[in-house]
């Protein structure tokens, strides 16, 4: 999410040797998989009205340079682009124009209020429809204010582009593979727009596994380690977030006019 203005290349299938990465489509378990049994933070929504602020807080603006990837929204924490009802967060972006911006929408995160190391993230949720919608479900390096990115580590464990609809990717960043984004995998997804789907990583010393519904569609474990391609052993923070266009969102639709991230649940598990 937190990309460049590159394109973005997809290698389905491919084993690249000389990353040392793994990239699968496989659904097979993997051996004596860890059971994540505990769970340490969740944030259901189930009070109307503003989020959480033990949970999250706001990120709000335009960001330099459409916040890195030339997006056009303005991010407010306005309720008429973030709000807690009926046991869902939602995350409205809109057509209008608002401080020298064509789009309003909203993003937060979890940085300062709760970072981990290794677990599994489970988050529900149902996505926006519309050419050039892009919401994502992902995670900064906790130091990323400190060394910023990409040696922070970049985990996409969802993006979405209303260019691209049936499939959504999940992707990785660091300081050996950013730009054209060579650590990513596609999956088909049905009814993303009109059904929520369970959106998830297992991550922990040796891999990264992402999955979609239970199904694991890609793992990323590079051989040998190293501070550029594995900066995933320390602490990250989550963040939602829907953009408008940019590098991945894509064209917007000259008629669009609405488009909400659903959320039933984000938990996490050791």
């Amino acid at each position: 999410m937190f990309n460049d203005l590159f394109q973005r290349n997809r290698f389905p299938f491919l084993i690249l040797f000389s990353l040392g990465v793994l990239t699968s489509c496989s659904n097979t378990a993997q051996e004596n998989p860890e059971p994540y049994s505990t769970l340490i933070w969740e944030d259901n929504f189930e009070q109307d009205g503003s989020i959480s602020m033990e949970n999250w807080s706001y990120e709000t603006g335009r960001g330099n340079n459409g916040w890195g990837n030339g997006e056009s929204q303005y991010y407010t924490a306005r309720p008429e682009n973030i709000v807690v009802e009926e046991g869902l967060l939602k995350i409205h972006a809109r057509r209008e124009d608002y401080q020298g911006a064509r789009y309003t929408s909203a993003r937060i995160k979890s940085q300062g209020l709760f970072q981990f190391t290794y677990g599994k993230v489970e988050v529900r949720a149902k996505l926006p429809s519309g050419r050039g919608v892009w919401p994502a479900i992902w995670m900064l390096g906790r130091n990323f204010t400190s060394v910023g990115w990409p040696r922070c580590g970049e985990i996409d464990i969802m993006e979405y582009s209303g260019n691209r609809p049936g499939q959504i990717s999940a992707a990785i960043h660091n300081a050996s593979s950013y730009g054209n984004t060579q650590n990513t995998q596609t999956k088909s997804v049905e009814n993303e727009t009109s059904e929520f789907h369970v959106y998830s990583i297992e991550w922990d010393a040796e891999m990264i596994r992402f999955f979609v519904d239970g199904e694991r569609f890609y793992v990323y474990s590079p051989y040998p380690k190293t501070p550029e391609n594995w900066p995933f052993d320390a602490n990250q923070f989550l963040i939602l977030n829907v953009a408008m266009g940019g590098s991945y969102g894509g064209s917007i639709d000259p008629n669009f006019q609405h488009g909400t991230l659903e959320v039933d649940y984000v938990r996490v598990y050791q």
